[in-house]
């Protein structure tokens, strides 16, 4: 299996246990949250090796999420602690439907202040693959500096890239410089997940076809762009494109994780040798399977469960 290296600010999650506004919530439930955390916990749970970088607060939101990550298998060498500052919180509405309200206490956590020197021991040769979301470049100027070093280092290190927006407006003091930086780093990677509606405002074009050639033209080779419910979009640098339908979900639970999953998804497929249309179904079915859990990833499926789901979905 492949060996995968990624970046990002996991937090401590309270998920709230009955429906209404997160002011009137009484009791919630704990999980771990953070993209690149789903992205971690996807991938491992399929068999590849996953480091995970991050910077935690000394705190007991730390120390559980450092522990959550060593239980699933992920490898967190490269993990340091701050003891000045705390671990990014957050707080998330239970829905029916709809994404949820969600409510964070980010701003000037230990992740945030990662920067160039957190990578320094790293060594290279042992990854194939890099994951990069556009929320680290969000939390500091510092973080912007080392995703951007990431980003080099890994190009020189001929490791394939693959890159999420992931875009957090909440996060930016300025959306045009937002879509500036999100884009001068979507342009270096090998495959690139946007959603439909980031791609309309990273890009100012409508059109799915639109907005890939404005990344293939950048030198993108693969452009994936979430539709939700109804599937995915894919471009090539070839001209070839096709669309995915979803998969039909029983009931939706919560959607936050599901377009991790579906990088998840993607991104093993294509390391593992699948067709890419294959692998673009197979992140078709893991967004499935996550909008039907209540935490970001406690819905990913080992390698056992998504076969057993795309048996009972082709029998179907």
């Amino acid at each position: 299996m492949s060996r995968i290296l990624t970046i990002g600010e996991p937090m401590a999650l309270f998920a709230a246990e009955q429906e209404g506004s997160l002011e009137d919530a009484e009791r919630f439930s704990r999980f771990i949250a953070g993209a690149e955390v789903n992205f971690s916990i996807g991938m491992a749970r399929l068999g590849h090796q996953v480091t995970y970088i991050t910077q935690l607060g000394l705190d007991p939101f730390g120390r559980n999420i450092h522990k959550f990550l060593q239980d699933n298998n992920i490898d967190t060498t490269y993990i340091n602690y701050e003891p000045t500052l705390i671990t990014g919180m957050q707080w998330k509405q239970r829905v029916t439907s709809g994404d949820p309200e969600v409510f964070s206490a980010r701003k000037n956590s230990a992740a945030s202040h990662m920067d160039k020197g957190i990578i320094k021991k790293i060594k290279w040769t042992e990854y194939d693959h890099l994951h990069l979301t556009g929320i680290p470049p969000a939390l500091s100027g510092s973080c912007r500096e080392l995703v951007f070093q990431m980003m080099k280092e890994a190009k020189e290190n001929d490791l394939q890239v693959s890159f999420d927006p992931n875009l957090r407006p909440g996060l930016w003091t300025d959306t045009h410089e937002m879509a500036h930086v999100i884009n001068e780093l979507a342009c270096q990677a090998d495959i690139i997940f946007p959603g439909v509606a980031e791609g309309r405002q990273l890009t100012g074009r409508t059109d799915v076809l639109d907005i890939a050639a404005y990344y293939h033209e950048a030198g993108v080779p693969f452009v994936v762009q979430k539709l939700g419910a109804e599937g995915a979009f894919t471009s090539c640098a070839d001209g070839s494109h096709f669309y995915t339908e979803g998969f039909p979900v029983k009931k939706v639970i919560d959607t936050v994780g599901a377009g991790d999953g579906f990088a998840v998804g993607v991104v093993s497929g294509m390391l593992e040798g699948l067709e890419l249309e294959a692998s673009i179904a197979r992140g078709a079915a893991i967004g499935a399977l996550a909008v039907m859990s209540p935490g970001d990833n406690d819905g990913l499926p080992t390698r056992e469960e998504l076969t057993d789901f795309l048996s009972r979905e082709a029998i179907g």
